[in-house]
């Protein structure tokens, strides 16, 4: 499938997970962030509009204040964010200075669409840091947010509030980055012979049914699931939406040159980003 529209995008929203960006100790993993920082700060002086969706605050409080069991209330969720979210966008602000260029936090709840006045002022916002040349650095509101830390596993860590950003921005393409290659027929740590899928123009029922959770496999929870979901928001929303594997920050420039890598969904509902 020929790949070359994803080679103008110029509003583009990138997601990582926190397996990502963290060793299994739980500390960041500052080399790998160091690189899709600088990536990043290529792309601004391509005068490309970029959004950082990052995920690991959770992870990261837990790990600053010594606990090395997952939490165990909402309340200590919400705890480990508060810790975590801080030093996150410390690392994050260090980094991005070091380019010159000025990161900026935008924590958002996953409902933000849902009303029209505080959609609008999300993007606003979003609009004015694009024109002071920042580069927002997204998260969920974890330390306010219940109902999502509830439901974080079958959320999909950030990959439907990324796509919910690209759609809030009118952007042209959403980038999943995680542990998973793209979208396969089958679950491939059960079935040798599943193959992983170039292209989607269209998601339907039985493309959903392939990312819903089966006996003995982890990849439906939280998972494909997830970001089939997200990658039906942003397709609705005329935003076309990459997955692939972030083993190191470059997958981002491979996708964006058109190379044929991960799963590529693309949207028919074309609008320019500067539609209302």
């Amino acid at each position: 499938m020929n790949r070359d529209p994803l080679k103008d995008k110029k509003r583009i929203v990138i997601k990582v997970g926190s397996s990502s960006i963290t060793h299994p100790s739980g500390d960041l993993y500052l080399s790998k962030i160091e690189k899709l920082v600088r990536i990043l700060c290529d792309l601004k002086a391509k005068n490309k509009d970029v959004v950082l969706v990052s995920s690991g605050a959770i992870a990261v409080g837990r790990r600053a204040l010594h606990i090395g069991r997952r939490p165990e209330s909402i309340a200590e969720k919400q705890a480990f964010a508060a810790v975590g979210q801080a030093r996150l966008m410390m690392v994050y602000q260090r980094l991005f200075s070091e380019y010159n260029f000025v990161t900026s936090q935008v924590l958002l709840t996953k409902n933000i669409m849902t009303e029209k006045r505080s959609r609008e002022n999300a993007r606003n916002t979003f609009e004015e840091l694009f024109a002071l040349n920042s580069i927002p650095v997204v998260n969920e509101n974890d330390t306010i947010s219940t109902q999502e830390l509830e439901e974080v596993e079958s959320f999909g860590d950030n990959d439907q509030l990324a796509a919910t950003v690209g759609a809030l921005i009118h952007a042209d393409l959403v980038i999943l980055l995680s542990d998973i290659e793209g979208l396969y027929t089958d679950d491939p740590k059960i079935d040798p012979k599943a193959k992983l899928i170039d292209h989607v123009d269209r998601i339907d029922e039985s493309l959903l049914s392939m990312g819903k959770n089966k006996p003995g496999s982890n990849v439906g929870t939280g998972g494909m699931q997830a970001k089939l979901m997200a990658a039906q928001i942003a397709m609705d929303a005329g935003c076309d939406l990459v997955i692939a594997k972030f083993e190191d920050a470059s997958i981002i420039a491979r996708i964006l040159k058109g190379e044929n890598v991960g799963t590529y969904f693309q949207s028919q509902n074309r609008r320019s980003h500067h539609e209302s």
